[in-house]
């Protein structure tokens, strides 16, 4: 088995060493992360497993802290190159006084990794203490490889950082941004990495592959979280008796119940999604968004969004117009319905597939009323799961801001939307296929379904929003 490469990570204080190594590992709860420099004090390892195996061994190191101040003392250190100083500076007294920090990145770099990444604040304008750094890092002899982070901020000198680093003759060099990496980006750094590195292209060509493999399947595996939460709530029913229907109280009771396990299945989704990605709760905040409800679930049945999602739909603006609805029950977004004759009941039972027929018959001869919720409750939802997979897949894990998720969702099924409501109308005729609720069946029907939505919902996934 190949041994896997340990690779130094370098740079100047608070550059966005340990912000990187969050992101590459997905490790949300590695190190500490903040706008103080000098956060991190120790050398400390952190591996990326792929397969099962540790594939690259990573060790973040303290920040340079006076580069100028060590360039200078290293060039009157005895020794006949410049590795050789740099090992007398190790062993000498100042290596653990005045330059202690330095010492640790340079024993990191000189005795434990095969390489470094330096990783350079693209925001910061290029000083004398930056260009030190790069002459001291040399000085070990290791192959460096600059990673010039933050590229995306309006702030970014990109070019000013491409000249320096020509000048110092280092042209391979790799872009990134740890808060919002860009598509492909991981896959791409160690690409880049292999050019520097030309002993271990063959394993570095693996670590792509294998990235990119899980990426792909991060994505089935979002789109599967997705499609099994729109076809629990497709099949989502409830009925409640004529006498019950007739107290308004429990009408509202009802109608307030239903909703809140609507919501309840989007926030399912929603944590799965986290999960999936490798953030936890407190690392997105989407309960909280800038629509009219004031909460993400609640806004599913927010009147104005269901309209725009109707309009898509060819709908129009008829929300929440299902037979029986009284003034005092709230049904934006859902149906509402009880036979008024034998034919309407008959019609309605065989287009929603309910069985046994007899039953709902029965319910709707009985007085019985039956909610569900209408096709732009399912749009809405799919839009804003989509929305968030897409927004987590090009997320940093050192992001210190909450995402939130707002206007940006719309859209996002794009022309694929019509036909993922109407594939959904299968899990309408089979309440049980909604998840937790008692008698609920996870059947192979209800699986080809979801593997069906999946497929569909992909190409809405990767599409990038515009």
């Amino acid at each position: 088995m190949t041994e896997a490469l340990t690779i130094a990570v370098v740079g100047h204080t608070n550059a966005g060493k340990t912000s990187l190594l969050r992101t590459l590992t997905r490790r949300v709860d590695f190190g500490q992360v903040s706008d103080r420099p000098g956060t991190t004090r120790h050398a400390e390892a952190v591996a990326l497993r792929l397969d099962g195996r540790e594939a690259v061994r990573f060790i973040d190191t303290p920040g340079l802290e006076d580069s100028v101040a060590l360039l200078d003392f290293l060039a009157r250190q005895s020794g006949d190159s410049r590795p050789e100083r740099v090992r007398a500076f190790l062993a000498g007294p100042e290596a653990r006084a005045s330059f202690e920090q330095e010492a640790k990145v340079l024993r990191a770099l000189l005795e434990q990794a095969g390489c470094a990444m330096l990783v350079i604040d693209t925001r910061e304008p290029v000083l004398p203490k930056h260009r030190a750094e790069i002459e001291i890092l040399a000085s070990c002899a290791k192959p460096v490889m600059p990673v010039l982070n933050f590229v995306r901020d309006g702030a970014s000198r990109l070019a000013d950082w491409h000249r320096a680093l020509e000048e110092s003759n280092l042209h391979a060099r790799a872009e990134f941004d740890v808060v919002a990496p860009f598509t492909g980006a991981e896959q791409r750094l160690y690409a880049d990495l292999a050019t520097l590195l030309p002993a271990r292209r063959a394993q570095l060509q693996d670590i792509v592959e294998a990235l990119a493999q899980a990426e792909r399947e991060r994505r089935l595996a979002a789109c599967r979280v997705i499609a099994s939460t729109l076809i629990d709530v497709a099949a989502q029913r409830r009925s409640l008796s004529a006498e019950a229907f007739a107290d308004p109280e429990q009408q509202q009771a009802w109608v307030r119940d239903f909703q809140a396990q609507t919501g309840r299945h989007a926030r399912r989704a929603v944590d799965e999604l986290l999960t999936l990605y490798a953030f936890g709760a407190d690392d997105a905040e989407l309960t909280e968004l800038p629509l009219p409800g004031g909460r993400w679930e609640d806004d599913l049945f927010n009147p104005e969004l269901l309209k725009q999602a109707g309009r898509r739909l060819g709908l129009g603006a008829m929300i929440g117009a299902g037979m029986g609805a009284v003034a005092d029950v709230a049904l934006a977004g859902l149906s509402l319905g009880a036979a008024t004759t034998l034919g309407a009941t008959l019609g309605g039972a065989i287009s929603g597939g309910w069985q046994p027929l007899w039953r709902k018959l029965q319910n709707r001869l009985d007085g019985v009323q039956e909610l569900t919720v209408e096709d732009p409750v399912l749009w809405l939802l799919a839009e804003r799961l989509l929305a968030l997979a897409r927004a987590l897949a090009q997320r940093g894990h050192a992001a210190q801001q909450r995402l939130r998720l707002g206007a940006e969702a719309a859209g996002a099924l794009g022309d694929d939307g019509q036909a993922l409501i109407d594939a959904l109308s299968a899990a309408r005729g089979h309440p049980a296929w909604e998840r937790g609720v008692a008698g609920a069946l996870d059947d192979a029907e209800r699986a080809r379904l979801l593997e069906a939505l999946a497929g569909a919902l992909r190409p809405a996934l990767e599409r990038q929003p515009a």
